[in-house]
């Protein structure tokens, strides 16, 4: 933690001599997710090393919802991308709900200042007017795939005189603006990729900043509004790394100083494609419904996203922020295997093997991630990319089998809140209404609702479980329901049935030990000693059965903790006196 708090008080520039501290002015950064999609996998990693960058240095997190594409807005998504920020524990500083002395925090709510940043550049003939029509720019496109070339505009209206543009604008030609690219290519140090240059303006033409609406493109909007929100760090995105070049063009025609760049590799689907919002499966909202922990998620975009100096599992947030190493990231991108992400696969040995993590134990987790880490080097291949900046090839590092990776952070950060005394109080909440809304109208007693039930059935089931989801399915459905199992069930399985419940009756009757698991087995083995012709394994079908319906599930001493001593005496009595077929 000290290291943590140094970094905090004294942290140093990309660049700058190594081992010299330098104090510098509490960073600002942006997350900037267009709400056209709710917040899914990728986006929360961006936002969450936009978070932790900031935290470790005592900075500011903002959110920028860049709206500008009005056509593909989606109702509802801005709010739900804070909502799910606030929910995984990352939530900003300054925001369009949350206020802050830089807004408005919604571009669409800027336009007059877009408008404004387009006539300077203009006046400055570092833009123009564009009068294209669509019909022509899409002519240029498909002559450029028939000849095998990469479609790019030609800047034509770059050569009209003034009078030819203001005789344009008379008539009401619809126009849009476009930034002059200078040719060459100034390097600038990405403080993720290094020293990188791209020369634009041989590659592409002139682009759009402002478009026939009024509205900017993401080129201008971002370049405004950086230096208006006074970010002094973008953390983004790879996929921008080449747009960067036009941006600091921006900053440089503007007068304007830029802000700092590191371009985070991405998390690609397994073949390779970019993560989509069009794929419901990856988005945070999905994972919440499912019963995964925000801890489970954080955990598992830096474990597969680097900028840690080891990859270790099960670290808190406040972890995270302290062990955050920005220079640690490489520009590796992490396939994920989303098919097998929601398997939570149970006859993985790995996740058999952990049934009890806990602070007293940490070795646990050293075990795990040794494990995990020699899986992962096996899933590790290089694959021949695009090239990019220092590099001609990128290694992938592919995350399959990460079913049962899941299940083991699950698992971790699940019983680590129910030994939190507060968290684990709103974990009980939670568990009851999820009882009532799935059991409601079956629960024959309302005991099984109260707090102090459902703390024990907390913690005798951590560890097993990776989400609360799974204690409502039909495995743990006796925790809730009362069975309804005959005498003649039970007398199917031993002729001693009647025997086996009646001492089991007189054990709670007489003060038998409920303490633990251990002291209730030795009870019961000892009730198996005394009968003639049933083994001590049918006697646990017996109580299996009468208990729970099931056939398998927690062990039979478990489950009668869980039920408590009286819930068992109701539930083997009732099994006795019912009579006939269920």
């Amino acid at each position: 933690m000290l290291g943590c708090v140094l970094r905090k008080m004294c942290w140093k520039r990309t660049g700058a001599r190594r081992g010299v501290c330098t104090r510098q002015p509490a960073p600002r950064v942006r997350f900037a997710p267009s709400p056209t999609g709710f917040l899914h996998l990728g986006g929360l990693r961006t936002a969450l090393y936009n978070y932790l960058f900031a935290k470790q240095r005592g900075g500011a997190f903002i959110l920028r919802l860049e709206d500008t594409d009005r056509a593909r807005l989606l109702p509802g998504a801005a709010d739900a991308i804070e909502d799910m920020l606030e929910w995984a524990g990352v939530p900003p500083d300054e925001s369009s709900r949350r206020g802050g002395d830089y807004g408005p925090y919604v571009q669409s709510e800027r336009l007059p200042l877009y408008s404004q940043t387009a006539a300077a550049l203009l006046q400055t003939g570092h833009a123009y007017y564009c009068f294209c029509s669509n019909q022509r720019l899409d002519l240029l496109k498909r002559e450029a795939q028939r000849s095998g070339h990469v479609p790019r505009y030609d800047n034509r209206c770059r050569r009209l005189q003034p009078e030819q543009v203001q005789q344009r604008l008379a008539q009401g030609v619809p126009a849009v603006v476009r930034f002059k690219l200078a040719s060459g290519a100034e390097p600038f140090q990405d403080m993720v990729f290094g020293w990188t240059r791209h020369e634009v303006a041989a590659v592409e033409g002139d682009p759009i900043i402002l478009k026939a609406d009024g509205f900017p493109t993401y080129h201008l909007a971002s370049v405004v509004d950086d230096h208006h929100m006074r970010v002094s760090h973008v953390l983004r995105g790879s996929e921008w790394l080449i747009s960067t070049a036009k941006h600091l063009q921006l900053f440089r025609a503007l007068g304007w100083t830029p802000p700092a760049y590191a371009h985070l590799p991405l998390l690609l689907n397994r073949d390779g494609s970019k993560l989509s919002k069009r794929q419901g499966d990856i988005f945070i909202q999905r994972f919440r419904e499912q019963g995964v922990l925000p801890e489970t998620l954080l955990d598992l975009v830096t474990h597969a996203g680097s900028g840690f100096d080891n990859n270790r599992i099960g670290r808190r947030l406040e972890e995270l922020v302290c062990e955050f190493n920005i220079s640690k990231i490489t520009t590796h991108s992490a396939l994920l295997d989303l098919d097998k992400l929601h398997e939570f696969n149970r006859s993985c040995p790995l996740v058999k093997a952990v049934t009890h993590v806990n602070e007293q134990n940490p070795s646990i987790l050293s075990v795990l991630h040794c494990t995990i880490s020699a899986r992962r080097s096996v899933w590790s291949v290089t694959r021949p990319h695009k090239p990019q900046p220092g590099a001609a090839q990128r290694r992938y590092t592919g995350i399959q089998g990460l079913s049962a990776v899941m299940c083991v952070w699950c698992r971790v950060h699940l019983q680590r809140r129910i030994e939190d005394e507060e968290k684990c109080a709103v974990l009980r909440d939670e568990l009851r209404q999820r009882v009532l809304h799935t059991h409601g109208s079956q629960i024959s007693d309302r005991a099984v609702l109260e707090p102090l039930y459902i703390q024990r059935v907390l913690e005798l089931r951590k560890g097993h479980v990776c989400s609360l989801r799974e204690l409502l399915n039909h495995m743990h459905a006796y925790l809730w329901i009362r069975p309804r199992v005959t005498r003649q069930q039970l007398q199917e399985v031993s002729a001693e049935a009647e025997n086996i419940a009646a001492a089991v009756i007189q054990l709670v009757a007489s003060g038998g030990s409920f303490e633990s698991t251990e002291h209730l087995n030795t009870e019961l083995k000892l009730i198996a000693s005394r009968l003639k012709h049933t083994k001590y394994s049918g006697m646990m079908r017996v109580l299996r059965l009468a208990l729970s319906a099931q056939q398998q599930g927690p062990s039979v001493a478990e489950m009668m903790l869980s039920l408590g001593e009286q819930e068992v005496c109701v539930r083997l009595q009732k099994a006795l006196e019912q009579t006939g077929t269920t």
